[in-house]
């Protein structure tokens, strides 16, 4: 669990950390440089769950032995499941790029766009609490939570 107390905003008890793959933690298909290790140390705080439509069907073998519940999107509309996975869990931050993204955004209780080299979605961005270049310096607010006190106080 991390606990939050942002100044202007109130108090957060995170107890759920959901990942899009793909243009989030991923770049084709393959896990960005760093983000094992610091999965590996936000487990011991919180739950971890990677959802993805699996665009480059990577997903299983990239997250072989990473503390991660893996979701693979099934349906029609995969904007909504994502939506629906976040709704149905208790102190969620999401970190994400894709159009996919914005309902699991509207429903966490911290968003984090990823505009890294496979862009961010304008409809995801503008849902957004922060907007970060590189992956490792969102996860890295997660493992330094005052970083993310000082960005989002008011």
């Amino acid at each position: 669990m991390l606990s939050l107390n942002i100044p202007g905003r109130g108090p957060f008890t995170i107890h759920h950390l959901v990942l899009d793959f793909n243009g989030t933690i991923a770049f084709n298909g393959e896990l960005i440089p760093g983000v094992a290790e610091r999965i590996m140390l936000l487990s011991k705080e919180m739950e971890i769950h990677v959802i993805t439509a699996d665009t480059n069907g990577t997903v299983a073998r990239q997250c072989t032995g990473l503390p991660v519940s893996v979701q693979i999107l099934h349906s029609d509309n995969h904007t909504g499941e994502k939506g629906e996975f976040v709704h149905g869990l208790d102190g969620v931050i999401c970190m994400g790029n894709g159009a996919n993204d914005e309902a699991m955004f509207e429903e966490a209780d911290l968003a984090i766009a990823v505009a890294g080299r496979e862009g961010c979605a304008t409809a995801t961005l503008l849902k957004s609490d922060v907007i970060i270049e590189d992956i490792n310096d969102g996860l890295d607010l997660l493992l330094n939570p005052k970083r993310m006190i000082a960005t989002l106080r008011k």
